[in-house]
């Protein structure tokens, strides 16, 4: 199985477009268009009846003591974490692309609304969830895609991998509210076959 994008290329950086923030000279960074990028796919395995598709930022720091610190950057020493951005289940054996802003075309303070969403699917909720509770403007469950925001003083340019597998199951066995850990855990054993594509994304103006 290949997974392949028109939004950009794979080991390649992310347009701003479809990432939650851009840079701004002024303060850093400010929101941008936040839309979901494109993807296709082929060479499915025979006996797929649906698909996942996760997408996370293995490059996250461990800790936040030093996130969008002035005059202080992170070191590239620290330990890093998963951070989930997109978590898409019961995508249709029949389906072969995502079209590019489907699924997201803006940012939604408190979140986009699921778990349903389009064509039938499901979406679980992303890490963003977790990184805005307790802030009284932005705190919500985030469903859906969420795009990169890396922290704006990071000194590693950070990388977000998009995963799409083909599941020997209609419907992953997951009910509600659920993460990218839950449906990890839930297709276990139901894998047919994965395909995988990256993309880089900064912040920092240093790295760009």
């Amino acid at each position: 199985m290949k997974l392949t994008s028109n939004s950009f290329a794979d080991g390649g950086r992310i347009p701003g477009e479809f990432a939650f923030a851009v840079p701004d000279p002024s303060h850093h960074v400010k929101l941008s268009s936040n839309r979901n990028p494109h993807l296709a796919w082929d060479d499915v395995p025979a006996g797929t009846k649906s698909f996942v598709l996760i997408c996370h930022d293995y490059d996250v720091p461990s800790k936040p003591d030093d996130v969008n610190q002035e005059g202080r950057e992170i070191p590239a020493s620290l330990p890093r974490v998963d951070f989930f951005h997109w978590v898409l289940v019961d995508i249709p054996a029949a389906t072969r692309s995502i079209e590019a802003g489907a699924y997201s075309h803006a940012v939604t303070p408190r979140g986009k609304n699921g778990p349903a969403a389009i064509n039938g699917t499901r979406q679980g909720i992303n890490d963003y969830t977790g990184w805005f509770a307790g802030d009284h403007d932005m705190e919500g469950d985030y469903y859906g895609y969420d795009g990169p925001c890396p922290p704006w003083n990071d000194s590693i340019v950070h990388h977000y991998v998009f995963t799409l597998y083909a599941l020997d199951i209609e419907r992953v066995p997951l009910e509600g509210r659920f993460t990218g850990a839950d449906v990890r855990r839930a297709i276990e054993g139901h894998v047919l076959a994965s395909a995988k594509i990256t993309g880089t994304y900064t912040l920092n103006p240093r790295l760009a």
